[in-house]
């Protein structure tokens, strides 16, 4: 079964959009009593993950920076947070922001995956409008300053945490496709998606999670793959807005809609909404 094995609750390190804290108890609490193996294939800002602890799991994500974090953190904690603590000390302003965002794409563009790049990648995201991770067709990070100039970027015990966390359980990273993710997932254990949502109204593409995108044909291969990892006897779990295309795709599992606020939308007049968790148990 998977259980915690942190020492204290942990939480994200990164403000990320569609993040999961407040849905986490109704998470928990739908999660299969037992499973042997957790795999999470859109592990994002990582509210599931750090707040279920398994002792043994696969995390994946398609975002390469967001899986560097996660291998850095593990690495040595410390060593992130001392050069984000570096970053702090210094006057921030809108001038300062686009440079350390330049440093940080160059960082992006050499794929140079270290602490600095992990560091980077947390303090903008701080200073970022809306915490929002938006990328260009180059990959390259594009998000404007929040102007705000006295932010304390990261919490050193939760980070700390995280890291004696990840250094003692059994965790695998991959930054892969999500098909690729489950590709060893078998009978007993337990997977848990939470992509990128397709829009209420149905029309509206969100694109820019990666320079490639996730589109509608990548909601239909999830709908697929979840099909067949049921089949298998995987246990799974699903979340998505509740819309009537979703419900379509995955007709004839358990669906629960829970009511949500939507903290990273420019629009106040959309910050509320229904999700739903989908399961085959």
């Amino acid at each position: 079964m998977g259980s915690q094995i942190a020492n204290r609750p942990m939480t994200p390190v990164l403000k990320w959009a569609g993040g999961k804290g407040q849905l986490l108890d109704a998470i928990r609490e739908g999660m299969p009593d037992s499973y042997r193996n957790y795999y999470e294939p859109f592990v994002g800002g990582g509210a599931v993950f750090l707040g279920v602890a398994p002792k043994r799991a696969l995390v994946n994500d398609i975002n390469e920076q967001l899986i560097n974090l996660y291998r850095q953190l593990k690495a040595s904690p410390a060593a992130v947070i001392d050069i984000v603590d570096d970053l702090d000390a210094a006057p921030c302003d809108k001038a300062f922001y686009l440079d350390v965002r330049k440093r940080y794409n160059l960082k992006i563009s050499r794929r140079e995956l270290d602490a600095e790049c992990a560091a980077l990648m947390v303090w903008t995201n701080k200073r970022c409008f809306n915490g929002l991770y938006r990328v260009n067709s180059k990959g390259l990070f594009n998000v404007p300053y929040n102007n705000r100039t006295n932010v304390r970027s990261v919490n050193r015990e939760n980070v700390l945490s995280i890291g004696k966390f990840l250094q003692s359980a059994d965790i695998s990273f991959s930054c892969a496709d999500f098909e690729a993710a489950c590709r060893d997932a078998s009978a007993g254990d337990f997977v848990y998606f939470d992509s990128p949502y397709i829009p209420a109204d149905g029309v509206s593409n969100f694109t820019s999670y990666t320079k490639d995108g996730f589109t509608w044909k990548d909601h239909e291969r999830l709908a697929a793959l979840f099909r067949r990892l049921d089949a298998a006897g995987v246990k799974l779990m699903l979340s998505n807005c509740d819309a009537p295309i979703v419900r379509r795709l995955y007709d004839g599992f358990r669906i629960q809609s829970l009511p949500v606020k939507r903290l990273i939308n420019c629009d106040g007049t959309k910050r509320t909404g229904q999700e739903v968790l989908i399961t085959n148990y």
